[in-house]
């Protein structure tokens, strides 16, 4: 039998007259897995597939990504902001209200801590996979592929015009080996025109680097906030050839973080959950088995 890519039925929430996708598998506590650039659902597939025995996972294709609808500016405005309250409404929308386990990767770290920075109540659990909550470190200077895409009318042509972005994030996201060309074609399927590339374009363009960047102030009030997690049951795994999310990063968070429980994988990218699929999905489930909730 040959195995389905993507085993799950699809679900969709009315957002302000924009469908937004999402996962709902299983029962139990809540597993809330946010995705970032230019991922989508997809990236949590096999964490997906391996907790949906024993709990709720929801998964959200943000506007402009994944299964999502994807309207052109000024339709949807592509802000951290709208981002934060897309999820907030999707959420409320589900009754996700307690005992959550919140799973963040790349641009779903801000995303998904943004929302938690305002339901410390409600998260149980965080598992952090290379991503940030916080203004970019000092000692990280900004990647000057991601400056490209940010900054110039070049960068933002390669990216909607030659889908430049996702098939770099496709080379270099995975350092222990390439990924196979039936899951490339999964990661890059949604993102297959110049129309179908906004968010993908607009995610690079909204990164907040200073005071009156839209969303700045949203970085600055969660990084605030994450005190609030202190006694919260964290678990980080990190690769370690991340040239966005590089090292600095993991520093910061284990600054802030001190009792997280933090997993190297020195051979490994961006893309984590491709590159160490079976270690990471073990280590989550074996998390999510053996700590206790909040305090």
């Amino acid at each position: 039998m040959v195995a389905v890519p993507y085993p799950f039925v699809s679900h969709f929430f009315d957002r302000q007259g924009q469908r937004l996708h999402y996962l709902d598998e299983g029962q139990g506590d809540p597993v809330v897995m946010v995705h970032g650039n230019p991922t989508w659902s997809y990236y949590f597939r096999n964490l997906v597939s391996a907790l949906r025995g024993t709990h709720r996972c929801i998964v959200p294709d943000h506007i402009g990504c994944g299964l999502s609808d994807k309207p052109q500016p000024p339709a949807h405005d592509y802000s951290l902001k709208s981002r934060v309250a897309d999820l907030t409404s999707l959420l409320d929308h589900l009754g996700i209200r307690e005992n959550v386990t919140l799973v963040v990767h790349d641009w779903g770290g801000m995303i998904g801590m943004a929302w938690a920075a305002k339901h410390v109540p409600a998260i149980k659990r965080l598992v952090i996979l290379n991503t940030a909550a916080f203004q970019m470190p000092k000692a990280k200077r900004f990647p000057l592929r991601l400056w490209l895409g940010r900054s110039t009318r070049l960068g933002a042509w390669l990216i909607r015009s030659r889908n430049a972005f996702c098939l770099h994030a496709a080379n270099v996201g995975v350092k222990r080996s390439p990924l196979p060309a039936d899951v490339r074609e999964w990661y890059l399927k949604p993102y297959d025109s110049w129309a179908n590339r906004v968010a993908v374009l607009k995610f690079v363009q909204t990164i907040p680097l200073k005071l009156g960047d839209p969303g700045y102030d949203i970085v600055s009030e969660t990084e605030a906030k994450l005190p609030q997690f202190a006694n919260t049951p964290t678990m980080i795994c990190w690769g370690m050839k991340d040239f966005v999310f590089s090292h600095e990063f993991l520093t910061e968070w284990e600054q802030r973080m001190p009792h997280a429980k933090v997993h190297r994988f020195e051979d490994c990218g961006h893309y984590i959950l491709e590159d160490a699929s079976a270690e990471v999905v073990f280590l989550v489930t074996q998390f999510l088995q053996q700590s206790p909730p909040t305090v």
